[in-house]
């Protein structure tokens, strides 16, 4: 409709025929009522002849003996012209034979209708092509800090495990199931996990489980639970601290991931006769753990005990509180044996090597914790524990009111 660069305006005419006619009869209407109307310079034939309007776009529809329809016309006059234009084609009366009524709607200016779509566009444009470069410092400190972190993952063994950077230096290692759980803990400055990157155990975690103090983490799913199956089959594992049912150690945050391994089991009170895991001892013991943590956490606030179930730990410090009586228990947590806590250093060499637990209603100092950890004891609860220098990473220290 527009032919020429020039167009300035578009003339919008709307009109209304008693009758059916053709295009062609509105364009020959068009022409044959104006002629000489306006004179030479604005003769329609020679406007368009000289390109100063386009053509006569004609849009009509017949219906029920009625011509209806709108007319535009494209033109690179000036504004008077162009309105002097528009209002002589409202003279016009008849289109062939049949009565009709030219109405000129409007005249829109082009450019400003280009310059609102190029503003449109270019909203568009800012959005789609913008947006996601937008900077923002934080975004760019913690992409920078992640990369750091990234970086300090190195490759361990023939089998290139990934691992951080601390673990063949440290005493202890976190042994998880793949790169991303590495990542995430380094993310939250744990630097001594190494991943087995698979369901097959890899003879580099084998020997670093040896050699180092052990504790398995993996995801709370059956496939970590097949893991760990393997891992305690085919190497030694000290603890066991496994992501809540559900949870990926990968995408946990720092409070879900500290919280499994606070808890950590002694491997011993999760293996049956075979020396394989026991799944339900091991929820259960890891339940009873977690009630225990709980149970700390509310005698600290000065808040009346929960009950805790018979026969668990929480049970077995609620019974010795009080009774300065020492408790010893195998790795079921069922009681050994009971005494006078006064006699517990010479009840525990009497009593053998069935002892995995100890209940005493008395301080704990570091002369005894280190009996505990020559008689292979996984873990001791105690109202209070004294002049303790070191902390052996093999033994849990559990402190009730």
């Amino acid at each position: 409709m527009h032919l020429q660069d020039t167009t300035k305006y578009l003339i919008h005419i709307k009109i209304d025929i008693e009758g059916v006619v053709e295009k062609s009869d509105v364009i020959g209407a068009i022409f044959g009522q104006t002629e000489g109307l306006l004179g030479d310079e604005l003769d329609l034939r020679d406007l368009q002849r000289s390109g100063r309007i386009g053509r006569i776009d004609v849009r009509i529809e017949a219906r029920k003996g009625l011509t209806k329809g709108d007319i535009h016309i494209a033109s690179s006059l000036d504004k008077a012209e162009t309105a002097i234009l528009a209002a002589s084609l409202e003279t016009i009366e008849r289109v062939g034979p049949c009565t009709a009524f030219f109405v000129a709607e409007r005249i829109e200016d082009i450019r400003v209708t280009k310059r609102q779509n190029i503003l449109e566009r270019a909203k568009e444009l800012l959005i789609e092509s913008f947006d996601e470069g937008t900077i923002d410092t934080a975004d760019i400190l913690d992409a920078v800090r992640e990369c750091s972190r990234i970086e300090k993952v190195v490759e361990i063994g023939e089998e290139r495990l990934p691992a951080g950077p601390n673990v063949m230096d440290s005493d202890a290692i976190l042994v998880v199931e793949g790169r991303a759980d590495v990542i995430n803990l380094l993310r939250y400055g744990i630097k001594n996990a190494i991943a087995v990157e698979g369901t097959h155990i890899p003879p580099t975690i084998v020997d670093l489980c040896k050699r180092k103090t052990t504790t398995a983490f993996f995801d709370g799913d059956r496939g970590g639970d097949l893991i760990l199956q393997e891992l305690v089959q085919i190497t030694d594992v000290d603890y066991v601290a496994i992501a809540p049912r559900g949870l990926s150690v990968e995408d946990m945050s720092r409070k879900e991931i500290v919280k499994p391994l606070r808890n950590k089991v002694p491997i011993e009170f999760i293996l049956d006769a075979k020396g394989a895991i026991n799944e339900e001892v091991y929820h259960q013991r890891l339940s009873e753990s977690e009630q225990a943590a709980r149970q700390t956490a509310v005698e600290r606030a000065g808040s009346a005990p929960r009950e805790e179930k018979p026969g668990s730990i929480g049970w077995h410090m609620a019974q010795v509180r009080g009774q300065r009586i020492v408790r010893f228990l195998d790795a079921e947590c069922v009681q050994i044996d009971e005494t006078d806590a006064a006699l517990a250093e010479d009840a525990m060499k009497a009593t053998g090597g069935d002892i995995r637990g100890i209940v005493i209603d008395r301080p704990v100092d570091q002369k005894f914790l280190d009996q505990a950890v020559a008689e292979n004891i996984a873990f001791i609860a105690a109202p209070e524990f004294t002049n303790i220098v070191k902390k052996p990473v093999s033994i849990s220290l559990l402190k009730f009111g």
